[in-house]
């Protein structure tokens, strides 16, 4: 049996794939077909009528809708017949009955494909002299989406995605017949994470974006293709500015990443781009404040302090955190900066809330996120993908939902894949090795069934900050262990953590995947010359080493580690104790208010490079708008800073550094920006060769138990919370729970806790008061706390916790 079929469209012979849709083997072989409700990634439905064609029966011709057709060898279609013309002009008449004619203010007007096929396939006039239908416009059904229902066409798209891909049905048809019209339900706003997904794929300006709602004219705006820093997935996208101003952001149809769906967070995360706290000009300490300062200045009183600290006590007296926030050229001069000028081997792009470099890095049998469409398991073991990792959340999903996958969802609470989990499993905050156990020992025999599977994929992370930091390799030992050949994907958040770590920004980890060691820095002194051979201090020892004073010098780029690192208490002390600190950063926040120095850096949109996501793909990210002020890219900053301490980077410019990557980091060979600007447009994952100098193979280890109390903590991060550059986006930074905690319906009666109530919690790391949430979702004996929120207290990683009423 053939798998390609022969078919004539319009009078041309083709070979196509056997079952595919006509409408999708027309426009794979030239020819366009209408639609509005009709999307690839989508089921199909029929509902418009557009995509009506003509084919050829045993009874005669016959008219079928190409969308929810097949292709069969031997079809004759015709798309250009005087019958189909004449339903395509009765179709665009129907839907222009009652729809505005207000494109002049409609955002869609431009880009509209109702606009287009009415001029393409239009009748020219209507015969309908009737006064259309209005409604009440627009009506918020978000706080991010506008509704205007008389231009809804009816056409379910946006439904079907919230149905068939995010998982959130909170948007539906209302009423029947003449009246039918989209909404939601009544004290249930469209609060998906995925909602700007609904307004992109709206064909007619139904649906429109509070953020973007008249603010451009598609003609006037300035496009490049990108990818998103808000996903370790880095989904495709492409940036629109006017002015040089960002205006929006739309998803790109990636094949192996997002599908072209994006988070919430990803399409309107880029309003701090254009912030008025953005940092213009180099700030210096000076009479007891920060004052602006010249870059010869700034540069200056900064190299003489970190020369002057490494002179006096050496390197190891000088530590760097961050260098996860910006692409990968700019990853590599701060590890070269760092070895070479600084001569250190502390530095860390984790904030001590992540898995070990080497297991995330270098992990053998790494996973690719389209091994999820052909896995008979999928485990995930780690952070809820909804709220951390928005992009693998939607292709788990679908993988679970449309593929046949056997879901395991292993998680202290509920989380958004359960209702697509064939088994999920619970424990306690800290006590993940007790359950590790039992599935080890065969006591949970539906999971030892699942993964018996041919193939297997697992995602492991820490699903909690009172879990501990070995129990995700731990867990992908056990999988490896008992489904032979699993492939495993480590998780970590923040933007660039896995092209950092493949710089070398770790303290036991050199470019290209090497190991810190004698032989890796033999192999790196041609280019760098001598520097140390021992690991140095990751992000909570550089913290110590400043209490400890130990460490006197601390740069921080683009970290804030009194907001991200989990012992809050801790990384408050070591930037009091801190005898000089520069910040290279776009803003003043919490942990560099105190600097020495701080330098402002050009960021996402400001300056071209590379990244690297989780699963090892590297991609291009495209300059559009000049950084504010005298902002820099970082590796300027730093060749500069090397150059007043005598020492020269050779880094000259961004390309020039990508370049010396692949000369210098072993699994980078070969990938240069032609090959990613020609040849690969889709990126490629890292070693092309397949090999690699480190291949770190996944052990179990001990770990701790869960404490004996009555109440557990659980914190964890969410898709909204009060880092930087959502403080600064006003569409989401309101989106944020703020200061809440999570209790059982079983748990809140014991406490004396009602809906909304004022709670105290205490433990050994910290205390504070949250507003009470008495949520099904999280287990009796668990407080759920969302970290990093505005107007939050610390509460750090320790699981025991208690709770009052606040009266």
């Amino acid at each position: 049996m053939t798998d390609r079929v022969r078919l004539s469209i319009d009078g041309v012979e083709h070979e196509v794939a056997q079952g595919e849709l006509l409408i999708k083997a027309a426009q794979d072989t030239g020819t366009y077909i209408p639609r509005f409700c009709w999307h690839e990634r989508m089921k199909p439905v029929g509902m418009c009528r557009m995509c009506l064609v003509q084919i050829e029966t045993p009874r005669g011709p016959a008219m079928i809708t190409a969308c929810t057709t097949n292709v069969a060898d031997g079809m004759v279609v015709d798309t250009t017949s005087e019958a189909v013309k004449r339903s395509q002009e009765a179709i665009l008449e129907f839907l222009l009955a009652n729809h505005p004619l207000d494109c002049p203010v409609c955002d869609k007007g431009g880009e509209c494909p109702l606009q287009d096929q009415a001029l393409a396939y239009g009748p020219g006039e209507s015969r309908f002299v009737e006064i259309k239908r209005t409604y009440v416009k627009p009506i918020p059904i978000s706080d991010l989406v506008l509704l205007d229902r008389e231009r809804c066409i009816l056409c379910a798209r946006c439904t079907r995605f919230s149905e068939e891909i995010s998982g959130d049905p909170l948007i539906e048809f209302m009423e029947r017949g003449n009246l039918t019209e989209i909404n939601t339900f009544p004290d249930h706003p469209f609060s998906s994470y995925f909602s700007g997904n609904t307004v992109q794929i709206c064909p007619v300006g139904a649906l429109t974006a509070k953020p973007y709602r008249f603010r451009a004219r598609p003609w006037d705006l300035e496009r490049v293709e990108s990818s998103s820093l808000f996903d370790t997935a880095h989904p495709r996208v492409e940036v629109h500015a006017s002015q040089n101003q960002v205006l929006r952001i739309l998803g790109v149809d990636h094949p192996n990443l997002s599908h072209g769906w994006l988070s919430d967070k990803a399409r309107f995360g880029f309003e701090y781009l254009g912030s008025a706290d953005r940092l213009s000009t180099p700030l210096v300490r000076g009479g007891g404040r920060l004052v602006e300062a010249t870059w010869p200045e700034a540069l200056e009183i900064a190299a003489n302090r970190l020369q002057l600290i490494k002179d006096e006590d050496g390197g190891g007296a000088l530590g760097v955190i961050g260098g996860a926030q910006g692409n990968n050229e700019d990853a590599y001069a701060l590890a070269k900066f760092t070895r070479v000028a600084l001569g250190t081997n502390n530095l860390d792009c984790r904030l001590d809330d992540t898995l070990s470099s080497h297991f995330l890095a270098a992990t053998v049998d790494r996973a690719l996120i389209d091994d999820l469409d052909t896995s008979g398991t999928v485990i995930v073991w780690g952070p809820d993908l909804k709220e951390e990792h928005p992009t693998l959340y939607l292709r788990v999903r679908r993988a679970a939902q449309e593929l046949g996958a056997t879901l395991i969802v292993v998680h202290p609470r509920a989380t958004g894949l359960d209702d697509r989990a064939v088994v999920k499993l619970g424990y306690r905050p800290g006590g993940g090795f007790a359950l590790l156990d039992e599935i080890a020992e065969g006591a949970h025999s539906d999971v030892s069934h699942a993964l018996a599977a041919a193939k297997v994929t697992a995602l492991v992370g820490l699903a909690s900050l009172a879990d501990d930091p070995r129990l995700p390799e731990s867990v992908a030992a056990l999988v490896r262990q008992k489904a032979p050949g699993a492939r495993i994907l480590p998780l970590s958040s923040r933007a660039n953590t896995y092209g950092a770590l493949d710089m070398g920004v770790a303290p036991d980890l050199l470019p290209g995947r090497v190991a810190v060691g004698a032989i890796g820095c033999a192999n790196l002194a041609e280019s760098w010359g001598d520097i140390p051979s021992r690991p140095g201090r990751d992000t909570r020892a550089i913290l110590e080493g400043l209490v400890s004073g130990d460490v006197r010098g601390l740069l921080l780029v683009g970290a804030d580690p009194l907001r991200d690192c989990p012992d809050r208490t801790l990384a408050g002390e070591a930037l009091e104790a801190a005898e000089y600190l520069v910040s290279i950063d776009a803003f003043v926040n919490d942990s560099n208010r105190e600097a020495d120095v701080i330098l402002p850096v050009a960021v996402f949109t400001e300056k071209e490079g590379t990244v690297t996501n989780l699963e090892g793909r590297v991609q291009r990210v495209s300059r559009l708008r000049p950084a504010p002020g005298q902002a820099r890219p970082d590796w300027a900053i730093l060749e500069d800073l090397a150059a007043l301490m005598g020492v020269g980077l050779g880094l000259g410019s961004a390309e020039t550094i990508a370049k010396e990557i692949a000369d210098v980091a072993p699994v980078y060979a070969g990938v240069t920006w032609d090959l990613l600007d020609w040849e690969e447009r889709d990126g490629v994952v890292v070693p092309m060769t397949g090999d690699q100098p480190l291949n770190h193979i996944p052990v179990s280890l001990e770990g701790n138990r869960a404490p004996r109390a009555a109440l557990t903590l659980h914190s964890a991060r969410v898709m909204y919370d009060d880092g930087v550059r959502l403080r600064h986006s006003p569409s989401l930074s309101r989106l944020a729970p703020g200061a809440v905690a999570h209790l059982s319906p079983v748990d809140a009666p014991k406490v004396g806790a009602r809906e909304g109530a004022t709670l105290r919690l205490v433990t050994k790391k910290g205390e504070g008061e949250f507003r009470a949430v008495i949520d099904p979702g999280t287990p009796a004996g668990v407080v759920y706390v969302p970290l990093n929120q505005p107007g939050a207290p610390s509460l750090g990683a320790d699981a025991v916790v208690r709770v009052t009423v606040v009266t």
